[in-house]
């Protein structure tokens, strides 16, 4: 059975909530279509000492403030599931979990929808996967030789699981430097952190809230014509978060370069020096989750979908929101995503309208 709607919004977590408040304020009628079982898209998987970069009041989704977390500045990531199952419950948003999408066509001028629980005609889909559910894991000489364990941030929960062990952590990004702190911190872990290049710390005073003014800077100038200003990038590429700062602090992350491959039981660096290793953590980063998109024959270069903002540019039916930059400044955060999804539910109002 084809069941028929104005929009299908393909995700459930910060992005597809984001759509569905402004389509619901577009007087639109649509369908939240989430592969999850519960809500809170990926802060459901996070590790366990996460936390955000940002207070709670500066981490909120359009329309309801998060409350603060008693006794932490920066909420973590169970704080985090619990205001997107309030924000769901509170807007009524029609979030359909345990649905799995798997394609996106083209038919008779709309869009057919196919998931394992049916099909959905629309007249425009706001794809809103994420990137959690496609990590990155470089062709590194050597990586199927290691004999120990090898796993990716999405699977690391706590040093616990790597007691009395000696542990490669691969990332300069803030995932990298998180996981490399709390192993380092637990004092239990032997720790080497490696990186492609030498880690460059934010001021210590810098956090979420200064991280999307400049994000927005950067758009806005490039908007009109403005030189690059290079925004977040131009000013480092990790958080100092306390955990991170304590640990930076106490001399527990010196940063290594760049391996050049994984023997057996560790890895080697271009002067034969070594390092024995029982598991090597990649935080190496994530790719946008479009297969779903792939019958549509929209992919550019780096993976990405050509867009004008969050529109699609191979198909104005299609918007994409929350991958990155490229469709919406700073709208992987909770509070970037609020506005390019304003926007995109606006377009799609006028299109289906005009």
């Amino acid at each position: 059975m084809t069941q028929h709607t104005d929009v299908v919004v393909v995700g459930g977590g910060q992005a597809g909530l984001a759509a569905g408040y402004h389509l619901r304020r577009q007087r639109l009628d649509y369908v939240i279509l989430d592969a999850g079982t519960a809500p809170g898209g990926s802060w459901q998987h996070m590790w366990d000492s996460l936390h955000l970069f940002s207070p709670a009041e500066h981490s909120s989704l359009t329309g309801r403030l998060m409350p603060a977390q008693p006794g932490e500045t920066y909420p973590d990531a169970g704080h985090v599931v619990d205001y997107l199952t309030d924000y769901e419950k509170r807007y009524d948003l029609p979030v359909q979990h345990g649905t799995r999408v798997d394609a996106v066509r083209r038919d008779a001028g709309q869009l057919m929808v196919e998931a394992d629980t049916g099909t959905w005609r629309a007249r425009a889909v706001i794809s809103a996967t994420g990137t959690w559910t496609r990590p990155f894991l470089p062709a590194v000489p050597g990586r199927d030789l290691f004999t120990g364990r090898q796993l990716h941030t999405v699977n690391y929960r706590c040093p616990d699981d790597f007691a009395g062990q000696r542990v490669i952590v691969v990332g300069g990004g803030n995932s990298g430097a998180q996981i490399a702190a709390d192993l380092a911190l637990d004092g239990h872990v032997d720790v080497t952190w490696v990186t492609q290049r030498p880690p460059r710390f934010l001021a210590d005073d810098i956090d979420g809230r200064a991280l999307f003014d400049v994000a927005t800077a950067r758009r806005r100038a490039l908007d009109v014509g403005r030189s690059d200003t290079g925004g977040v990038a131009s000013l480092g590429d990790i958080v100092a978060v306390p955990p991170v700062r304590a640990a930076r602090d106490a001399g527990l992350l010196p940063a290594k370069p760049m391996f050049a491959r994984l023997t057996a039981d560790g890895i080697r660096w271009d002067d034969g020096s070594r390092s024995d290793a029982d598991a090597v953590i990649w935080c190496t980063g994530f790719r946008p989750a479009l297969a779903h998109l792939a019958p549509l024959n929209l992919r550019g270069p780096r993976g990405h979908i050509p867009t004008d903002g969050t529109r699609a540019l191979g198909e104005p039916r299609l918007h994409l929101l929350g991958y990155g930059d490229w469709t919406g400044p700073a709208s992987t955060t909770l509070i970037g995503v609020g506005r390019p999804a304003r926007d995109a539910a606006g377009e799609i109002a006028h299109l289906l309208r005009s």
